[in-house]
Formats: structure tokens, sequence, C-alpha cells
């Protein structure tokens, strides 16, 4: 059963412990049987068998299959889409500690689905969830104090957040922090370090940060003026789909020599993005 809460291939001997645990009621095997049904794993795809899992598992009080079971709702994943009862059954997982469960209740909160939009609710949420370690959350959190949602205008408390999901490799929370230390907003500038910050969340793909990264080389404002990477950070920009690098590519162009600019796309056509 562990292995498959792992993601590891389900053998067929495991898949029938599992199934018969299920069956004799152990919420764990449940949980995980509509797991496997989810993710194809030891038997065929099947998200309408995945939902009748889960719901046996969340019924019996399983927080990650209720937590489950909300996505299911959500995204309308082998049941109908249902906002008020993805928000249900977030709302008992997260009422168990669920860290995932809380920040989509709080997502929830923030947006108004399924359940009136209260964004001092959506911070209290994403605060729990945040103490608990969710990056996804600890980034949200900062970003309400960033922007004054729900809470109180705070940039050093945005950026607390905002190094904390950094730091877990949260590429939004990259990205913003090296923001934050460009501007010196709730923290001292920093350049250096903005580029520090813009360079991870570039290399998993965030097309704003691979455009300021480029700029910053271009420039030589952090970090060693650099025409040639400048530009590879351009066209990797446009190629994830921030338009505007290109402008900027083509000015770089003017700038360097037929043999720089040809190192420049050989770059990007070799270049990779790869987790932080």
């Amino acid at each position: 059963m562990q292995a498959q809460e792992n993601n590891d291939t389900v053998t067929a001997t495991e898949m029938r412990r599992i199934r018969k645990s299920a069956k004799q009621g152990d919420t764990d095997a449940e949980y995980l049987l509509g797991l496997c049904y989810a993710n194809g794993n030891g038997v065929a795809k099947d998200v309408v068998v995945a939902v009748t899992w889960y719901r046996k598992a969340a019924e019996h009080g399983v927080g990650r299959a209720q937590n489950n079971l909300g996505n299911c709702y959500t995204k309308g994943k082998g049941v109908a889409k249902d906002a008020a009862k993805a928000v249900k059954w977030y709302r008992k997982a997260a009422e168990q500690g669920i860290r995932q469960a809380q920040n989509n209740l709080a997502n929830c909160y923030a947006k108004g689905d399924g359940v009136v939009k209260d964004v001092a609710e959506a911070v209290r949420w994403y605060r729990k969830a945040a103490e608990l370690g969710s990056a996804s959350s600890q980034y949200n959190l900062g970003l309400c104090y960033y922007e004054g949602k729900g809470v109180a205008q705070d940039a050093t408390k945005a950026v607390r957040w905002y190094r904390k999901a950094a730091e877990q490799g949260h590429a939004d929370g990259q990205y913003d922090l090296g923001l934050c230390y460009y501007r010196g907003e709730g923290v001292v500038e920093d350049a250096a370090e903005a580029v520090k910050w813009y360079r991870k969340a570039a290399a998993q793909g965030i097309a704003i940060a691979q455009y300021n990264l480029g700029y910053r080389y271009s420039k030589g404002d952090g970090v060693a003026k650099d025409n040639v990477v400048a530009l590879m950070w351009s066209n990797l920009a446009v190629a994830s789909g921030f338009e505007h690098a290109k402008k900027f590519g083509e000015r770089l162009e003017k700038e360097m020599t037929v043999a720089q600019i040809a190192k420049a796309q050989w770059l990007s056509k070799v270049w990779k993005p790869c987790p932080d």
C-alpha cells in the first residue's frame, strides 16, 4: 500500500491485496484503490471508479480521500463539476489538518468558488497550510501581504513567505522574491540577489523571469554583462509565451555579431527547463 502512495508501480500481487482490504472496509486501502484507478497504476485507469473508492474512504473520514474527492468535483473528473460539493470535502479534509485541502479551501474563498468570497477567510486557511509547510500556501499568503488582500499590506511579511515558498522550489515564489530584491520592497535592494532568484524561476520555465534575467544580463546589472546569454534568455521567454521579449531580442541582435547571435540561438535550442 505504501508503494502506491509513493507512486511506485503496483504489482498484481499488491493490487489483489489492496482490493481485498478495500472490500473488507480498510479505509487506507479504499483510498489507495481510488488512487490506483485515478492514475491507472496496476489497473486500467477509470476516474469514475476512482471517485467511488475516494468517496468510500472520504465518508470513513480519510482526509487525503476527502481532498482528492474535492479535486474531482472541482475538475469534473469522474463526477459532474460542483464547486459547492468540492468545498464541502475540502473543508472536511482541511479541518483534519490536510494542508493541500487547506490551500484548496483557501483558493475557493479567495475566488468565491462554491462559497461566498471572503479574502480574510482565505488568508486564515492559507496561513494554516503555510505553517504546515505548503509552498503554494506560503506563496499565496505572501501575495496577500504584498497586495494587502485580506490582511494589512506588509512587504516585509510578503518577503518572508515568498522566501519560504522559494526555498521549497516554488517558481512563482522565486520570481516574486527576486522582484522584491530588485525593487527593494520588504528587503534591502540587491541586484545580485534578484538575479539569483530570477535564475531559479527561469530554470523552471517562468517566462517573465527568463525575460528579466535576460534584461539583467544585457545591462550587467547584478551579473556580468553578456549579450549572448541575454539573447538566449530572451529567446526562451518568447518560446514560453512572453511576446514582449521579442522586441527586446531584436534590439539586442543589433548590438551583436552574427557569430554571437548564432551561439545564442544554439543555446536556446539545447536548453531544457529543470526543477529547482
